[in-house]
């Protein structure tokens, strides 16, 4: 699914409605300029997004996209800001002081600034089972240069053969693939936080499994879910089928964080598809 070409510069957004939402888009950088990444979440205040508007402008950033999000009686601040700046007039270090300063202005539990072009790569492990296409998308995106991340490793619960697609794909690119056989008694989990333990985080592209309690908080790093629905309705296994017994138009996916609840986590992103779309290629696939 191509929800999966942000998982690298997603960190928690709002679940549920917002009262204020503010867009805004501007023309692309120049080539000399360097691209940031800045993510905001505090108690909701009065000029927080003037404060991070004068932060970037001062330095003579400019910013290309900002998306505010405040959810509706939680009284909480949601920001993510996409702007360009010159790394000979704004050092890297310096930038980092002045977020941080930022964030201690209205007590931020949360404030990350990302350079891509100059920050190392996150290391990421990808988790998947028996059908390929979210994994396979997740992989090309990778190979194209639209997903800057370092894959250590792909996991997964089902057998693939050595002459595969997957397989091939990932032994031309020297990216380890294990398979973990699991049962309903046996998860395997303590071996695969063995593989995944110098990762900055995990994706589970379709991986069939509910990770434990335990699992999540021994591993302690952000995972990422791609969930073959639009959250937060129709959680689970067959989301698709739900949707399409419930009548709904409209189908789709949704990449959010894992956490303890199933399905519950922050959304990310989503994609809408027409259900009729789902239909006509299952009548495809079963009388062609």
């Amino acid at each position: 699914m191509s929800v999966v070409r942000r998982v690298c510069s997603m960190f928690p957004q709002v679940v549920g409605f917002s009262k204020r939402n503010i867009s805004f888009k501007t023309l692309d950088p120049p080539s000399p300029l360097a691209h940031g990444i800045h993510v905001f979440y505090c108690p909701d205040a009065v000029g927080i997004v003037a404060k991070l508007s004068d932060c970037i402008a001062s330095r003579g950033g400019n910013i290309l996209t900002a998306d505010v999000f405040v959810p509706e009686n939680k009284q909480v601040f949601y920001s993510r800001s996409d702007f360009v700046f010159d790394p000979a007039k704004w050092p890297r270090a310096q930038m980092e002081e002045d977020f941080l300063k930022l964030s201690q202005t209205f007590k931020a539990m949360r404030s990350v600034v990302r350079v891509p072009a100059l920050d190392p790569k996150y290391k990421i492990a990808v988790l998947a089972s028996k059908q390929d296409h979210c994994l396979v998308d997740l992989l090309h995106g990778w190979q194209d240069g639209r997903l800057p991340v370092d894959i250590t490793c792909v996991i997964s619960n089902h057998h693939r053969a050595s002459n595969t697609h997957v397989i091939r794909f990932l032994e031309r690119h020297g990216i380890p693939y294990h398979c973990l056989s699991t049962t309903k008694e046996e998860k395997r989990e303590g071996e695969i936080l063995e593989l995944v333990q110098n990762t900055d985080f995990l994706v589970l592209a379709r991986y069939m499994q509910i990770l434990s309690r335990n699992f999540l908080r021994s591993y302690g790093n952000d995972i990422i879910n791609i969930h073959h629905g639009l959250l937060p309705s129709f959680k689970g296994s067959h989301p698709s089928k739900q949707a399409f017994e419930a009548g709904v138009k409209l189908i789709g996916a949704t990449s959010h964080f894992v956490t303890e609840e199933l399905d519950e986590g922050p959304i990310i992103e989503q994609m809408v598809l027409l259900q009729v779309f789902f239909v006509k290629l299952w009548c495809f696939l079963v009388f062609e």
